[in-house]
């Protein structure tokens, strides 16, 4: 019998899953789990996100991850967010060509939608002195994802178009590393994505005010 009362949640992808950035540990991934928890949700909450990590490597890693904790008899839901890092210049070209991120993207969604409820979250912008090429950059392999998550009927959330004319987010990751923020910024994240149809879907309850 599935125990619905507690829903088991992976949050699967880079830095930015992490909270990199955050003196309070917390990220956006942590920050949403415990307003839905305040709100009468009872959340095992995974942060799987990995540093420097490309949609290369996480294809390798998330199934085996999010099997081992998400067992059959549980209510069990992923959500992923990455990409950053496929864009980032190596040896003089990205870390991962915008074809293969493209294909990485879609087998990774694919499989998870066939076990899962799943979310996609865009990858955010970056603040780094290189901010307008690497943006746009971040900004087409987001509008790709996009339209891989539409085919797949997968929610898909754009942060970045909101987190890139936000003020706070700018200036927190300027003075900090030049890509991730500090506890405002992914305060701001985690309101994008608290207040997003996808995630209140999963948790009507939160449209309770």
């Amino acid at each position: 019998m599935t125990d619905l009362s507690q829903i088991r949640i992976c949050f699967l992808g880079e830095s930015f899953v992490n909270g990199t950035g955050d003196p309070e540990y917390l990220g956006w991934t942590g920050r949403v789990c415990v307003y839905a928890n305040k709100n009468g949700y009872d959340i095992t909450y995974y942060n799987l996100g990995v540093r420097r990590e490309t949609s290369t490597e996480l294809r390798q890693r998330w199934l085996r991850e999010t099997v081992y904790r998400l067992p059959k008899e549980y209510d069990g839901r992923v959500v992923f967010s990455f990409g950053v890092n496929d864009t980032t210049i190596e040896n003089g070209k990205t870390r991962v060509e915008l074809s293969e991120s493209i294909e990485n993207a879609r087998i990774i969604l694919s499989e998870a939608k066939k076990l899962y409820p799943v979310l996609m979250i865009s990858p955010p912008p970056c603040a780094d002195n290189q901010q307008d090429e690497r943006n746009q950059r971040i900004a087409n392999l987001s509008q790709e994802f996009s339209l891989i998550c539409h085919e797949l009927n997968i929610p898909y959330l754009d942060v970045f178009t909101p987190l890139k004319q936000s003020n706070i987010w700018v200036e927190e990751a300027k003075s900090y590393d030049g890509a991730h923020p500090r506890t405002a910024g992914y305060t701001e994240f985690a309101n994008l994505v608290q207040n997003w149809s996808g995630w209140l879907n999963w948790f009507p309850h939160l449209l309770v005010k």
